[in-house]
């Protein structure tokens, strides 16, 4: 459909300097509700080498006189496992996340990226933050749908006696 799709990664907001000081807004989270997922290394840009994998067979592993010496946790390893590299192979092409990552950090795609602020992003934070609706609380996509419309209901009513409507 040739849309042109600019979407943040998770990571983005560390990456923009803008968001230097957004740490300090944040309130501590008890730690069994977090569901974030511990951060990974990026891989952009490394090697890709080729391998061949050994498994030895457990029959002829376990019964090994030299096991002792050839796993470091003999009572935790199975079997031996061995990987011969076979060298570096070229770069891997990168992935739509990383291409995504270079569009949203230039200065065109943070500015298009900021547009998305004045528009959607302030109704999502004001039903989340003020009105407190960071979860449903009814079960049945019926009663979620209700729930929803009732918070908007709520949001817009604002914005109409804000604007001087009512008067």
């Amino acid at each position: 459909m040739k849309i042109d799709a600019l979407i943040a990664d998770n990571e983005m907001r560390r990456r923009d300097e803008r968001f230097a000081t957004q740490v300090v807004h944040h309130t501590a989270m008890a730690p069994l509700h977090s569901k974030s997922t511990p951060l990974k290394p990026d891989a952009g840009g490394v090697f890709n080498a080729s391998a061949i994998t050994y498994d030895a067979a457990a029959r002829t592993c376990g019964p090994c006189p030299l096991r002792a010496r050839c796993i470091r946790d003999p009572d935790a390893t199975p079997v031996r496992s061995v990987m011969f590299l076979r060298g570096k192979t070229a770069p891997l092409p990168p992935t739509h996340t990383a291409r995504m990552k270079v569009r949203i950090d230039s200065p065109e795609g943070r500015a298009r990226y900021a547009e998305r602020f004045g528009a959607v992003e302030p109704v999502f934070g004001n039903l989340c933050y003020n009105k407190g609706l960071t979860r449903f609380t009814l079960r049945s996509q019926r009663k979620v749908d209700g729930q929803w419309k009732l918070y908007c209901l709520v949001y817009n009513i604002e914005k109409l006696a804000r604007s001087g409507y009512a008067a």
